[in-house]
This record gives C-alpha cells, sequence and structure tokens, in this order.
C-alpha cells in the first residue's frame, strides 16, 4: 500500500533571500565538450553564440556575428586558435601581445589589401572562465568588442557558484555527465528538479534500487535556508531519528545541487545546470558525483558509465512529457490559483517561483534578443544535443550497452573454455 506524504515545515533559517536576477554566471558547457579546434554553438535567451578555444587553449565565447557582414561562422572552422568565416575568409583572433588583449581583432580578410581594413574589425565576446571542467560565461545580454567593459558584479566565489562551497571536493569524486536539450520552458525543468515527491512516483522504476519508488514514500520534514545567494532545502525521514536522505541547494539563475543523506556524508551528489537556449527551448547539464567505483578501468570494464547515461536518458525522457505539458498550460494562463493549489512539500517550488518572477521583471532577459512571428527559424531548427521526443537516441545507447556486456560475457566463457581445455589436456 502506497503511504501517502505528509510535510512538516520547520522554521526557515535566515531572513536573507537571493536577489531577483537572471543575468550573469551560467555554466553553458563542460570542458570535455570543447575540444581543440572545435567551434561550439549555442545560445543563451535566443543570443546565438559560440565557444572554442584561442591559441592558448583559453575558452573563449563569442557572438555568432562576423563583424565584416553578419555571417554565422556555421560551417567555418578554427585553426590554431585562429577562428575563420566561411563567407569571405574573414580571420580572427585575440593577440596578447597588443594594446588591446581581450580584444578578438579580424587578422585578415579576402585578401592582403584589405589588411588595415581587417584590423579595425572585433567580434562580440562575454566574460569566459573555465574550472572544474565546467566553462562559465558572464551573461548581460549585450555582447561587447573589449571586455574591459563588461562590469562583473560578483565572481564565483562570491556567489558560492562553485562545488567547494557547499562542502565537497570534486578531486576527490569521480562522475558521470550527459548533456540534455529540451524544447519546453528552462524555468520548469529547474522546478520539476526541486520537485522531490515526484522522483518517488514518476522515476520509481528507473532508478536503481528499491529505496525509491511509490511504496517507500513515508513522511519527511522540511528545513529550509535563504541566504542572498542560495535557497537550501534539507528533507529528513521522521521515523529514522530525523536523518536526512536528500539536501537540495538551488544557486541562482541556474545550477541545483542534490546530496544523497547530508552533504557532510553523502557519496552520490548530482549537480544540474539549466542553460535558457531560447523560447522553449532548454539545455540542462547533469554531473553525478560519486565516491565509489573511482577507478576507470574497473568502470569500463563492468560497463558502470555507460549504464548511468542510459538512467539518465530513461529519467529525463519520463520528466519530458509533464515539462512539455506544463509549458504549454503556463502560455495558456493556467498555471494560477485558480486552477491549482501547492501542497507543503511545494515551499521550495513557491519560494523559486516568487524569484523567478521578481527576477524576469528585473533583468526582462527575453526581451534583449525578441524573436517574432516573422524571424528566421534557422537557429531553431538546429540538431539539439539530446531531444527527450527522440527515444531512438536512448535506444542506440541501451543496444550499445548490451552490445558491449553481450561481448564480454563472451569473451569470458571463451577463457573460461579454454582453461578448461588446456587443464583438460
Amino acid at each position: 500500500m502506497v503511504q501517502s506524504s505528509t510535510a512538516s515545515v520547520q522554521s526557515v533559517i535566515s531572513n536573507e533571500q537571493p536577489a531577483p536576477k537572471l543575468l550573469g554566471w551560467y555554466a553553458v558547457c563542460v570542458s570535455n565538450s570543447l575540444k581543440t579546434d572545435y567551434l561550439y554553438f549555442f545560445s543563451v535567451y535566443n543570443e546565438q553564440l559560440i565557444l572554442y578555444r584561442d591559441k592558448e587553449s583559453q575558452a573563449v565565447c563569442i557572438k555568432d556575428l562576423c563583424t565584416h557582414r553578419a555571417a554565422s561562422f556555421q560551417g567555418g572552422e578554427i585553426k590554431s586558435g585562429e577562428i575563420i568565416c566561411p563567407y569571405h575568409g574573414a580571420k580572427f583572433s585575440s593577440d596578447t601581445s597588443s594594446k588591446f588583449p581581450d580584444k578578438i581583432c579580424c587578422n585578415s580578410i579576402v585578401d592582403t589589401n584589405y589588411d588595415t581594413y581587417a584590423q579595425n574589425i572585433q567580434l562580440f565576446q562575454y566574460p569566459c572562465v573555465e574550472r572544474d571542467g565546467y566553462i562559465y560565461i558572464y551573461y548581460t545580454g549585450k555582447a561587447t568588442k573589449n571586455l574591459d567593459d563588461v562590469k562583473i558584479h560578483s565572481t564565483l566565489e562570491d556567489l558560492e557558484y562553485t562545488p567547494e562551497s557547499y562542502g565537497f571536493n570534486t578531486s576527490d569524486y569521480a562522475y558521470e555527465e550527459a548533456i540534455l536539450d529540451f524544447r519546453c520552458d528552462w524555468s520548469r525543468i529547474i522546478e520539476n528538479h526541486l520537485d522531490i515527491l515526484h522522483i518517488f512516483w514518476m522515476h520509481g522504476n528507473s532508478l536503481p534500487g528499491n529505496q525509491v519508488n511509490r511504496k517507500t514514500i513515508k513522511s519527511f520534514n522540511h528545513q529550509f535556508t535563504k541566504t542572498r545567494n542560495y535557497i537550501k532545502c534539507t528533507y529528513t525521514h521522521k521515523d529514522k531519528e530525523n536523518t536526512e536522505f536528500i539536501t537540495q541547494v538551488f544557486v541562482p539563475p541556474g545550477r541545483i545541487y542534490m546530496y544523497r543523506e547530508s552533504p557532510e556524508s553523502a557519496r552520490y551528489i548530482q549537480v544540474l545546470d539549466h542553460i535558457p537556449l531560447g523560447n522553449n527551448r532548454a539545455r540542462v547539464i547533469v554531473r553525478h558525483y560519486r565516491k565509489f567505483l573511482k577507478n576507470k578501468l574497473l568502470c569500463k570494464l563492468i560497463l558502470f558509465s555507460l549504464r548511468q547515461r542510459s538512467i539518465f536518458y530513461s529519467i529525463f525522457t519520463e520528466d519530458y512529457l509533464a515539462l512539455k505539458a506544463q509549458t504549454f498550460n503556463k502560455q495558456m494562463g493556467y498555471m494560477n490559483p485558480m486552477y491549482m493549489k501547492l501542497l507543503a512539500e511545494d515551499k521550495a517550488i513557491s519560494w523559486y517561483w516568487d524569484w523567478y518572477e521578481k527576477s524576469l521583471k528585473s533583468d526582462c532577459p527575453w526581451d534583449l534578443n525578441i524573436l517574432t512571428a516573422n524571424t528566421n527559424s534557422i537557429h531553431e531548427q538546429e540538431t539539439m544535443f539530446y531531444p527527450p521526443e527522440n527515444p531512438k537516441l536512448a535506444r542506440i545507447v541501451e543496444n550499445r550497452f548490451r552490445l558491449r556486456l553481450l561481448l564480454r560475457l563472451t569473451i569470458f566463457l571463451v577463457f573460461i573454455a579454454l582453461v578448461f581445455i588446456l587443464f583438460s589436456n
């Protein structure tokens, strides 16, 4: 029999709360995805951007706009840190020896007769920082030719955005990660990840083990902590000496930390970064840290990473139906007190929406790069990394897992047979 979930909301610690702000630092890519001489295309709030590595292998974020004739760099290339436009061969690179080291200047265009002209053409860019295997950009909605013009109000450390701020050193853990794209509103995905109860109901059959499913839902307590940088939600068992079973930390604008058990003792930590690509387009970078099975060779042998990725895809596909429907209902004006009523368990969600609505009014990020019915849809038609509405990709990963598992079993059986034959003689 399924036990209903009831919650006792404990006192809120601190009267502070995160400032309403949607512009600022976003983790937009993982280091492994940004290879040398590779152009990584993405967008934020409908603005088309590119990441690449310069001559010093430093991550650089530019607007996907060649400032010669406003062409895209799609179809272009990058050689030795120099980005080349496919339209007229304009070549751009930063020069740390120049008097404007933060500018990305054109070196040549069409032919050498235009070299003087080319030097006056610079690309628009955003501040970019790489650390802990993530690439962050400081998004203002107004790309600039000179990074010295950007006023960065808070560092990653000031915002307590990095993993070290929440009790764990990434070097002590191994991890798997995946990047998934959704055709829905990005704020709905954040809400979904702040919703603890749905994990038991929606994902019970997909999660390994039998500790989290519809039959294991029990009463729990909440404790909330709000500071100027984050909202922390701690959930504890009522019937197990008030022990923690999950802790969440929402760090605006788009990161969530989830600790299985208390942060001090957690052997399993999930970091989720949510990127607002554009209207009804969102990207999630999910990374699972663990203190067990840290040996890479062993993980490869038992197909642990591949199996984890398959689980990621299954879980996000299960979420997707609800996310699409919620996005539609929000756009239709149905997500209001007339049609819905939140539970005590939804306190974190309620606070999140209060913060988000204030942030929308404060920063108006969707007004910076407005799409209309007449806007060319070229960028929206680009292939997404992993759209959950395409189960074919999930099947490919699952079939790959089964094939490799079969191959390992075959090798093992052949080895046993050879040993048997050898000793039989």
